[in-house]
């Protein structure tokens, strides 16, 4: 009895146990269910559902006149779902054959047997999202839609696209480095300083876990649209850009330099017409712009520092530039070394003037070491003034650091003060002495160097930049005044009349230094590097463009500035000169009327807007909404545009709006990429309209 009482107990424990433990499950189910179970279905959606950034498209960099000089063009990744859901055995088997062929024709990486091979294959495993081909161009995607299979389109032939962009500049390398690019995930350049305006919002797009671990996108409905980014337009000017480049690398070439820059800017504003940093490429074989010289390299700069050094003593009440400086056999001693002119036999006698233009070390160094061996830091202190020890705060990353080193600084010596007074123990990017020698050409007013006017979008104006003055004056009228006859003297009678014309005058110094390598000092057995370079600004008696010109290590016995970087700036400024370029753009009479271009295509009231504004006349107005023009001096005459009902209209020439317009009141369907204007449709116009037909424009 007590047996079965005790075994009666240990199944009621048993089933107590039982039903406790199944108590327990059902309340961590329901816990799971009702409190937990947002975050568990959301677990299990992220499992096999995740979104995706999208790219927004990058905004266009522009030259001054509008000219294209960086754009995103939109790229295509093809891919295919093979999964029998989506393309019936029936489809795929009757069209396979011939869609190989197709795509074999049009990209010719691959055999169509090749191609049918991958695709059964892809077909066999059921893939969703195979990769047919990456890098496919508008055109092609065009073509390809007309495949078989693919002309069924997403939900039937299987047909995804993928679109992506890449980043193109229209005029290949000029001023490549200044606009700028992307690598390894850093943008330098414009398209870095700006990278805020330019990239635009992100947008979201929701993929799905497919078999082999791929995802694809859901469909168009959870996809959350890009803000495409802002655009630029630069102070570049293409065609001064042009000239500045192809004078610079011939120069590289004809004396096989190591690199070289040079750079253009509008003396009023600041404003880089042009800026050219020219390297040797790996190969050796030619140049390329892998690095901008002109904003990021600051080097000691020889001679063409002479100008703020006398800047200075003139500026204290030293010297003048008529008073006389012995320059004697073109040798002197400071200490333990000895100070060389170029001209070994010495120029005797000569002006503070006559020393400048000559480019004497001798002359300039005694004026300076003379004026200032007993209070050097008041020299120092000059040359700070002016602001020749400040960075510029330029837009584009990497300015490099100007020196000027104090008297009580490391490094300081007996021989600091005359070596300075040539340009050494000094340094300075060339976009930093270029602004110095653009405030004595803008009477003093220092300006900061300017390389983006507007930020637009879509067309609106979004933001100004307006010029940024640096230093109201760097020096006195008098000092400025004084240094404008230094520069106009050393082209006319000194180192720099060879680049000297009648058709204009032109004022600047040349400049050759010795430079100094890391390790080894001015000499070695590699020998001696030297720069040549040359800073100056024309017509010089109505100052519209500073220039300067550097190459680095021309090759052979020809390296002074006069000889090598000289000619150079002579060539820019002529070329310049040539295309009529010294009109500045507010001083234009000419009537903007001939600058308009004709329409081909357009609506009638916003080309009435258009030419009210200009004060045109126009002589009748057809009765069609939609006209070409043709100009005659201030007289617009109108040509109706006639379309035929039931066959295809020509919208070549029209904006987009009008042509969407156009074609949709026909019974067209409508799709496009690009921007502007547009340049091809896919359907030829007169052809009869099918009903449903879609019609693919390119903008321009």
């Amino acid at each position: 009895m007590d047996n079965k009482n005790d075994i009666l107990q240990r199944m009621r424990l048993i089933y107590f146990l039982m039903a406790l433990f199944a108590l327990m499950i059902i309340g961590k189910v329901l816990y799971i269910q009702l409190v937990q179970g947002d975050l568990w279905r959301e677990r299990a959606r992220t499992a096999t559902m995740r979104y995706v950034n999208i790219d927004a498209v990058r905004g266009d960099i522009y030259a001054d006149d509008g000219r294209l000089l960086a754009t995103s063009i939109p790229i295509y990744e093809v891919r295919m779902d093979l999964s029998r859901d989506v393309v019936s055995d029936e489809l795929f088997h009757s069209g396979i054959d011939s869609l190989a062929f197709n795509l074999a024709y049009l990209f010719g990486d691959r055999s169509a047997a090749q191609y049918r091979s991958s695709l059964m294959r892809a077909r066999q495993n059921q893939e969703r999202y195979y990769l047919v081909k990456r890098n496919v161009s508008y055109n092609e995607l065009r073509t390809l839609r007309q495949f078989p299979i693919f002309r069924m389109g997403r939900f039937r032939g299987g047909l995804i696209i993928v679109e992506h962009t890449r980043r193109e500049m229209p005029y290949r390398t000029l001023a490549a480095r200044t606009i700028g690019y992307e690598r390894e995930g850093v943008y330098v350049g414009l398209e870095g300083a700006y990278r805020h305006y330019l990239e635009g919002i992100e947008g979201k797009r929701l993929m799905q876990r497919i078999g082999g671990g791929s995802w694809m996108p859901v469909n168009d409905q959870h996809e959350i649209k890009p803000q495409n980014g802002m655009d630029l337009i630069t102070t570049i000017n293409v065609q001064i850009q042009d000239i500045t480049e192809k004078a610079l690398i011939r120069q590289l070439r004809r004396y096989n330099a190591d690199y070289g820059t040079a750079v253009v800017m509008e003396v009023s504003t600041g404003k880089i017409k042009a800026i050219s940093n020219l390297m040797r490429s790996g190969d050796g074989m030619n140049y390329e712009e892998s690095y901008n010289f002109a904003v990021g390299q600051s080097t000691e700069p020889g001679s063409t520092f002479k100008l703020p050094v006398l800047m200075v003593a003139i500026e204290d009440g030293y010297v003048h530039p008529e008073d006389s400086v012995d320059t004697g056999e073109g040798r002197t001693r400071y200490y333990d070394r000895i100070m060389r002119d170029v001209n070994e036999e010495g120029h005797g006698k000569v002006t503070v003037q006559e020393a400048f233009a000559l480019s004497s070390n001798v002359g300039v160094s005694r004026i300076i070491y003379e004026a200032y061996k007993e209070k050097p830091q008041r020299f120092v202190d000059g040359l700070k003034r002016m602001r020749l020890h400040e960075t510029l705060g330029s837009e584009i990353s990497g300015e490099g650091s100007p020196f000027i080193r104090d008297v009580n600084s490391s490094g300081w010596s007996g021989t600091s003060l005359p070596w300075m007074a040539i340009g050494y123990e000094v340094s300075l990017t060339p976009l930093q002495l270029l602004s110095f020698y653009n405030a004595v050409a803008n009477g003093g007013r220092m300006m900061k160097p300017m390389f983006v006017t507007e930020v637009r979008q879509s067309g609106r104006l979004m933001e100004q930049f307006s010029p940024t003055v640096l230093d109201r004056s760097i020096a006195s009228s008098r000092t400025i005044a004084h240094a404008q006859e230094l520069l106009l003297d050393a082209v006319e009678h000194g180192t720099a009349r060879n680049i000297q014309t009648d058709a204009y005058p032109i004022a600047g110094k040349t400049g050759t230094a010795q430079v100094a390598q890391t390790r080894y000092g001015y000499r070695t057995a590699r020998g001696v590097s030297y720069q040549a370079s040359f800073a100056g600004y024309f017509p010089a008696d109505d100052p519209l463009y500073s220039c300067i010109v550097i190459i680095h290590n021309p090759r052979g016995f020809i390296f002074h500035g006069s000889t090598v970087a000289a000619p150079v700036f002579r060539e820019i400024a002529d070329k310049i000169h040539a295309n009529r370029m010294f009109i500045p753009e507010a001083k234009h009479q000419e009537n903007i009327m001939a600058n308009l271009p004709p329409f081909r295509s357009a609506h009638i009231a916003d080309l009435e807007n258009i030419y009210t504004v200009f004060n045109a006349h126009i002589p009748e107005k057809p009765a069609g909404l939609y006209v070409a023009t043709r100009l005659n001096a201030d007289t617009v005459y109108f040509s109706e545009r006639e379309f035929i009902e039931n066959l295809v209209p020509n919208v070549v020439g029209m904006g987009i709006s009008d042509a969407i317009y156009v074609m949709e009141n026909a019974g067209l369907r409508v799709r496009f990429t690009g921007r502007g204007i547009v340049r091809t449709q896919n359907i030829r116009p007169g052809t009869r309209i099918r009903e449903g037909s879609v019609v693919y424009l390119e903008l321009s």
